[in-house]
């Protein structure tokens, strides 16, 4: 067993391709030890954004934090408050943003697709 507070994990800079103001804690992964799925602790600064993108894991999310807006490959957009949660199928394009002015912070699990 392993236990830690996930403000002990180093906040990163996401750094992909048409991300912006994006970080992330990698609080659970396979350096931990677990083999089929990774935990991840994203924060979306006033105005951060991802690009609108897609990839061959699903995605489980759970908002914590603030208010974000998911737009799917249609350009749907709906809010998303702390509470809600959301399922993003494999290869389904998607985009998170947050149009409010402060912080807002979600859990995403993925499955590790090379386990």
């Amino acid at each position: 067993m392993k236990i830690r507070h996930y403000t002990d994990v180093a906040l990163e800079d996401v750094t992909r391709e048409g991300f912006d103001g994006v970080k992330a804690r990698y609080v659970i992964t396979d350096k931990e030890g677990a083999p089929h799925f990774s935990m991840r602790v994203f924060e979306f600064e006033p105005g951060g954004h991802t690009s609108l993108h897609q990839h061959p894991e699903e995605h489980e999310m759970f908002i914590v934090e603030g208010e974000l807006t998911a737009v799917n490959d249609q350009g749907v957009e709906s809010a998303l408050k702390p509470g809600h949660t959301l399922f993003i199928p494999p290869n389904e394009q998607h985009q998170l943003k947050n149009q409010s002015g402060r912080t807002a912070k979600i859990i995403c699990l993925i499955p590790l697709l090379n386990s």
